[in-house]
């Protein structure tokens, strides 16, 4: 059985460094913590755990940090963790099979780092992280914000899923301010740099910027194939913030130069639609959210649009096309992913009675259009 060193940098994580140091214990042999400047309680449940608690002088670097901290593992594998993020029961009992099976000859393990639930306790988005890696090897981080670990050679790809599950919001305008000061300093942009510069921008209400910045990325043509899809969905929004329709829809369509359509580009598709009134085609591209495979989770995953988003889509438009026994289903499939939806149990309000009042009237067409008061999503 193979040993792993835990790696994590923090600063001003009291509320829940605990929360995941105790929940990864069982599985790790060495914790090497890397403290940044906190001033709070940090250090201090820090020192329960780990075997080295070092500091780091900040220098807005992440990547620098974290290289620093690997290189103070001594572990035949390294895992590395946010402070607020979670490994369930069920999660590191797979991690623990893991550690138990792996061939030495793996050089990294990928898992499925899930960034946000909903209310109703489903992923909302998620993607895949390099989580383990052959401490030997020698691994490097790169980017000093929303940094990225660079591996090659074996790669496994694991079924255990990280949480991230923060407490509270981090400073909203700390890696934006980071960019540009490097920005004003003249120092290149990436195409890893000028994708999360923009990402930034558009986090903090900058459309036109973020606009700006990710045409050019796709127009660079250096980034990686999943990131390019994303894109695509990120200047659709831009567009949409701006008003700029036509543009808007270009990049949606845009998306199907870099890969097959996706469940996420369905659903805008179909919503575009379903404003317009083409209710039909709408209704066609909101089933091919339904039927198409998942996206390959390397890239972003917004899993809303493989599961409820286009069943409650469907619902406004069977509606509309008077199908309100579909309408039903669809709402029902929906409510099975979120039971209490004020706006999935004002549907179900509002069909129930007309499915009742077909049913006594002996009509079974489902082609009577009524007055509806379903809105659309």
């Amino acid at each position: 059985m193979v040993s792993i060193s835990l790696c994590m940098i923090v600063k001003n994580e009291e509320d829940v460094l605990e929360r995941c140091l105790s929940a990864v214990a069982p599985v790790v042999d060495e914790f090497v913590i890397v403290d940044t400047g906190s001033t709070d309680r940090t250090r201090e449940i820090a020192l329960r755990y780990a075997d080295r608690l070092l500091h780091w002088e900040w220098i807005d670097d992440f990547s620098a940090a974290r290289n620093f901290s690997f290189d103070a593992a001594t572990q035949d594998y390294i895992l590395w963790l946010d402070a607020d993020d979670v490994i369930t029961p069920d999660n590191l009992q797979k991690l623990l099979s893991l550690k138990q099976k792996i061939d030495p000859s793996v050089d990294a393990v990928s898992m499925i780092y899930e960034l946000d639930k909903d209310e109703y306790g489903n992923v909302s988005h998620s993607l895949r992280r390099n989580r383990l890696i052959k401490r030997s090897n020698g691994f490097r981080w790169e980017g000093a914000v929303h940094e990225v670990l660079i591996v090659g050679g074996q790669i496994w790809a694991s079924d255990v899923s990280i949480a991230h599950r923060p407490l509270k919001h981090s400073d909203p305008g700390r890696n934006l301010r980071i960019y540009r000061e490097r920005e004003a300093r003249g120092l290149p942009l990436t195409a890893r740099d000028r994708l999360y510069y923009a990402h930034e921008l558009l986090d903090n209400g900058e459309h036109r910027q973020a606009s700006i910045h990710y045409e050019r990325f796709l127009a660079d043509g250096q980034g990686w194939v999943e990131d390019e899809i994303t894109v695509c969905g990120k200047l659709a929004d831009c567009y949409h913030a701006l008003g700029e329709e036509d543009k808007e829809w270009n990049a949606i369509c845009l998306s199907f130069k870099y890969g097959e359509p996706r469940p996420e580009f369905c659903c805008r598709i179909g919503f575009r639609l379903l404003q317009q009134g083409k209710y039909e085609t709408a209704a066609y591209w909101y089933k091919k959210a339904i039927e198409l495979p998942p996206a390959p989770n390397w890239g972003l995953t917004n899993h809303a649009c493989q599961t409820w988003l286009p069943h409650l889509q469907l619902c406004v438009c069977c509606d509309r096309l008077g199908r309100h026994d579909l309408a039903y289903i669809h709402n029902e499939i929906a409510r099975t992913y979120r039971p209490n939806d004020p706006a999935i149990l004002s549907n179900r309000k509002y069909l129930e009675p007309l499915l009742l009042e077909r049913l006594g009237s002996g009509n079974s067409s489902g082609n009577t259009v009524t007055n509806s008061s379903i809105e659309a999503s």
